[in-house]
């Protein structure tokens, strides 16, 4: 006999418990034409990459047969007449996989990742308590810097600090515009005087 795989995909609106009875099903297709079921997976309900008859989502199965082809023939007719699978796949192997498939090892690395974030929060904050005083007086030297600036300002940096800022100001009188050439030539004459 040979090894396959086969990967089947339910509709998104049945539940847990119909799909592992339409897997039984198929399981007993497969015992009933000689073959066995070496191992059957559940995925669990996922995202389709794409809309497949109006669905976006579905649950996926995995089957690892040892049957013969009449067996994994009948299975793929099986599966296309049913109204709840979606889609269906089912490919030769030359050996099974020791491992559980990289579905289930990835939803075994997401419990992992959680209790090693939970480990690494707790550290964390002894790391943010020990630097917090550090950043403290990084601050406190800034203020001082800042402070030593404004003492060196000069009055004639004054002065200049204070013409800036009204050249940078706009001139109206008596709600008339003034156009740029006597703007100009009247903060001249302010420069000068």
């Amino acid at each position: 006999m040979a090894l396959y795989e086969n990967i089947f995909i339910v509709r998104q609106d049945i539940s847990s418990t119909q799909v592992d009875a339409i897997t039984d099903s198929f399981e007993e297709i497969v015992n009933g034409l000689g073959g066995s079921v070496a191992k059957r997976e559940y995925w669990g309900l996922r995202t389709l990459a794409y809309r497949i008859k109006k669905n976006k989502k579905g649950h996926y199965v995995l089957f690892n047969i040892d049957a013969p082809y009449a067996a994994i023939n009948e299975l793929g007719r099986q599966m296309r007449l049913h109204e709840d699978v979606l889609r269906e796949l089912t490919i030769r192997l030359d050996s099974f996989p020791e491992t559980p498939s990289p579905i289930m090892l990835t939803k075994g690395d997401r419990d992992r990742d959680r209790a090693s974030r939970e480990t690494r929060t707790a550290g964390d904050e002894t790391a943010i308590n020990i630097d917090k005083p550090k950043q403290e007086s990084d601050a406190a030297s800034d203020i001082a810097t800042a402070d030593k600036e404004l003492d060196a300002i000069t009055p004639a940096k004054e002065k200049e600090i204070a013409v800036d800022s009204v050249i940078a100001k706009p001139k109206r009188t008596a709600g008339k515009k003034i156009s740029k050439a006597t703007e100009t030539e009247e903060t001249a004459e302010e420069e000068n005087s």
